[in-house]
């Protein structure tokens, strides 16, 4: 079964082409912290003994989180 990928991430007009998840993930960290993160975003992996690597697990299997952390990531950069 092959996971399809949203086009507009793979695309060099994507605002997200080139950006690593961990990067993105390390970004939100140093910006707000995992408390903040949570009260944000409530996914699990950012309240309950969290960590980049945990994190980053989840993210990748689960499309709808990731888009939440795109999201926020999107929104912090642009201010």
């Amino acid at each position: 079964m092959e996971l399809k990928k949203d086009p507009s991430q793979n695309h060099p007009n994507s605002p997200l082409h080139g950006i690593k998840l961990a990067d993105i993930l390390e970004y939100l960290v140093a910006a707000y912290g995992w408390e903040e993160l949570a009260a944000r975003i409530h996914i699990r992996c950012f309240y309950s003994n969290p960590s980049i690597n945990s994190s980053l697990k989840f993210l990748r299997k689960t499309p709808w989180a990731r888009t939440k952390v795109e999201e926020l990531y999107l929104e912090s950069v642009r201010r």
